[in-house]
């Protein structure tokens, strides 16, 4: 029987690395990318629906800010893939520097729609998917939240495990920060702890990963994607930090 994989997440080099991995073990996976709807840096161009994904991805459509549509997104999944063995969630937002006076309404509803609210609605249809089929994997992947500590922390505590959220300009104090992504991974990762702590008994498996350095996406990727491959109980219902050192045998 075909393994079902279901990659949901933000257009990022962290999804383009998670859908070429997949491609390494499946002919195709089911895609759903929440295209970035903030206004673009001058000089860049946003990318072409569906670029993030790949080849051998069935793009799928979702309205983050609908709990309807997460369900009718899980389904399609469902329908597409004949059932989805593994669902990895992409939480790498979009950074948008302003100061809080500058952020318009329009942005912060984004922000909450697309980038908060869509993932409770999302998770929460996959968790009540996996408990109806009472197998598959439920993996929760982000950046770790770490920056410079010179404009002052905010550290959020979850499951016995602290996530700690630094100003993201330290250097000048006046500059504008990044409100959205590191408000958006917050949320997200504050939620994936309440998930993993409560989904202990459940007959599938919920694991968290996360890595602190950039530009490493591809090794990053390929080293969830084993720990997914495993399918060990011991990972289950633990969030993972991606070993800054490597050790070769």
């Amino acid at each position: 029987m075909t393994r079902g994989i279901l990659i949901a997440g933000n257009e990022s080099s962290l999804f383009s690395a998670t859908a070429c991995e997949a491609v390494k073990r499946v002919e195709s996976f089911a895609s759903v990318v929440i295209p970035n709807r903030f206004p673009l840096p001058e000089g860049r161009s946003a990318m072409p629906p569906g670029a993030e994904a790949g080849t051998g991805a069935i793009p799928l459509s979702w309205n983050p800010a609908s709990p309807i549509s997460a369900r009718t997104m899980v389904l399609a999944a469902e329908n597409r893939l004949k059932q989805i063995n593994n669902a990895i969630l992409i939480c790498s937002p979009p950074a948008v520097f302003k100061t809080a006076e500058t952020l318009t309404p329009e942005e912060i509803e984004i922000l909450v729609s697309d980038h908060i609210r869509g993932w409770f609605f999302l998770i929460r249809e996959l968790v009540l998917y996996f408990r109806r089929r009472g197998e598959g994997s439920l993996s929760m992947v982000a950046p770790e939240i770490i920056a410079g500590r010179d404009a002052g922390g905010i550290n959020i505590r979850g499951s016995g495990r602290g996530l700690n959220i630094w100003g993201a300009n330290s250097g000048n104090k006046n500059a504008p920060a990044d409100l959205v992504g590191p408000s958006a991974s917050a949320s997200f990762q504050a939620f994936a702890q309440g998930v993993l702590a409560s989904q202990a008994s459940e007959p599938f498996q919920v694991m968290g990963f996360s890595c602190a350095e950039a530009g490493n996406e591809s090794e990053f990727a390929a080293w969830f994607f084993n720990m997914i491959d495993e399918g060990a109980v011991k990972h289950s219902g633990r969030w993972h930090k991606y070993p800054k050192l490597k050790f070769f045998r």
